[in-house]
């Protein structure tokens, strides 16, 4: 066995082991994808509902699943706090609850509480966009908290946190001055951070630089772990440039970029980067293309690294631009493409469409139309030969993987009569159960 495939081979064996939990918000292979079976095919808010429980209050946060533990962030409209709770898998019972700090709001579902929690089963921890970390054991006993902030971003932050072997790694990609009180006036710096999850201490900063402006500097992206050819790497995406960073000092191994050679100033980045069959997609944000970059490389990458890109964005785009299907629909400004089965799964949010891709030269193999009244700003999730995805509204898709044509299976809608949350969780994927979750409520379906 090569060492391409020897790395690969062990990166899935060590996920498969925990294929049971969703520990982090893409789930245990990190690519929004689960393998396991018995997923139900049709459910509502009545059928298939092995429990359903109130929550405090909205969150764009992806519920986080660990044996028989369910971790959600919420925020109480009535208090004006955030708070870190944790949920019994079997019931929905609520286990414990801690009160963390005010919640900042930019209306309608966007808060600081859309970070989704991290998990490695020994403790969890909870992230919130004002800054606020704090780890806690499956008691509810709290280890250590800390806040990381102020930042400098004109939208409340939403990166989530990566708990992978023994490090805790945050992504700052920020303005360069204060925005809307946000910030220092000016020399706020975008970096990563490791933190020994155990003490809650500083392991290594590092600083990653960008000639991103304004708002093109903000980044909603999380980081993805990553393994190619024996070398450990978490891959960034955001500030108009994607990078390969070492996990032992945060190191810069390479960089591709830009998508964005104008240098517009209001293209803030949100879909965090996917790997499956030897490349890396990184998503342009406001219907620019995707880029395909091959895995493996070293220093500053120029276009040649691009295995392909959706389309051709502009003119100074045209003359250096890596071979391109032509397909403008292959765009997402907000969903995180999911990778299942050998292919890529792209939601087209904004045009309500979703797209299965061909990783090996980006040509569409199908496509739908979701239908519905509002844009879709979750990232798809699959499982069982299934895709699943949210609307604003709660209307709920169903869609069979794989195939040469789209073909939706099911379609529901989960959102209470009254509830003006615009719904932004995904859909997670544990031990033979979907979560679902509204504005006002946390649905457990299975079988």
């Amino acid at each position: 066995m090569n060492r391409l495939l020897l790395t690969a081979a062990l990166t899935l064996s060590a996920a498969l082991l925990h294929a049971e939990n969703w520990s982090n918000w893409r789930g245990p292979l990190h690519n929004g994808s689960s393998p396991e079976k018995g997923i139900p095919e049709k459910f509502s808010k009545t059928e298939n509902v092995k429990w359903s429980v109130a929550l405090p209050g909205a969150s764009a946060a992806t519920p986080v699943i660990w044996g028989d533990k369910v971790f959600v962030t919420a925020a109480d409209m009535t208090t004006k706090k955030q708070y870190a709770l944790c949920l019994d898998r079997k019931t929905g019972k609520e286990l414990w609850r801690s009160e963390i700090s005010d919640f900042v709001s930019d209306g309608q579902g966007s808060n600081s509480c859309s970070p989704s929690p991290v998990t490695d089963g020994k403790l969890v921890v909870f992230f919130y966009g004002t800054g606020d970390l704090v780890a806690f054991d499956f008691t509810g006993k709290k280890l250590w908290g800390r806040n990381i902030g102020p930042f400098a971003f004109l939208w409340t932050f939403s990166t989530s946190p990566l708990l992978d072997d023994g490090r805790l790694i945050m992504q700052v990609l920020q303005r360069d001055t204060a925005v809307s009180g946000r910030g220092k006036p000016t020399g706020n710096e975008s970096f990563l951070l490791a933190i020994d999850p155990a003490t809650g201490k500083d392991l290594w900063r590092q600083v990653r630089p960008s000639e991103a402006k304004s708002e093109s500097l903000e980044a909603f992206s999380t980081p993805l772990p990553f393994a190619h050819n024996g070398r450990k790497e978490f891959i960034i995406v955001g500030g108009d440039c994607i990078t390969g960073h070492e996990p032992a000092t945060g190191k810069e191994l390479w960089r591709w970029g830009t998508w964005n050679p104008t240098h517009i100033t209001h293209w803030r980045l949100v879909p965090s980067p996917t790997v499956g069959a030897g490349v890396i997609l990184a998503c342009g944000p406001k219907g620019a293309p995707v880029y395909a970059v091959k895995a493996g490389g070293s220093g500053t990458l120029n276009n040649k690294s691009l295995v392909w890109q959706s389309h051709v964005q502009n003119t100074e785009d045209a003359a250096s631009a890596a071979p391109s299907p032509g397909d403008k629909d292959v765009t997402t400004d907000v969903p995180t493409p999911l990778f299942y089965d050998g292919k890529f799964y792209i939601l087209n949010g904004t045009k309500k469409k979703l797209l299965c891709v061909n990783p090996a030269d980006g040509k569409v193999i199908w496509s739908g139309e979701l239908g519905g009244k509002s844009v879709f700003q979750c990232s798809p999730t699959a499982a069982d030969g299934k895709l699943f995805m949210m609307n604003f509204d709660g209307d709920v898709s169903v869609v069979q993987a794989g195939g040469t044509e789209f073909k939706r299976l099911h379609a529901t809608n989960f959102k209470d009569e009254g509830d003006a949350t615009r719904l932004r969780s995904s859909v997670a994927i544990s031990q033979g159960n979907l979560y679902v979750r509204t504005g006002t409520k946390l649905f457990c379906l299975g079988k």
